[in-house]
């Protein structure tokens, strides 16, 4: 068998599992979805902003506190 039929094989078994994505359980999510406000990606950006800095500077803190009280002489 070539190795084109084989990746055509390949091809229609993944359009097959993902051609009725919008027929199934997901179909009202998907239906329901729609773009955020600019507001909206205001808030998410800054809570996610928010939260990177916040994770940064508690390892930065453990970091500080691993070298002044845990020094390997």
């Amino acid at each position: 068998m070539p190795i084109e039929d084989k990746l055509v094989e390949v091809q229609d078994r993944i359009e097959k599992k993902f051609g009725g994505i919008g027929k199934g359980k997901y179909a009202r999510i998907i239906r329901m979805a729609r773009r955020p406000t600019s507001e909206e990606y205001m808030k998410v950006l800054l809570i996610t902003g928010f939260g990177i800095v916040l994770l940064g500077l508690v390892g930065f803190v453990i970091y500080l506190i691993m070298g002044v009280y845990f020094k390997v002489p």
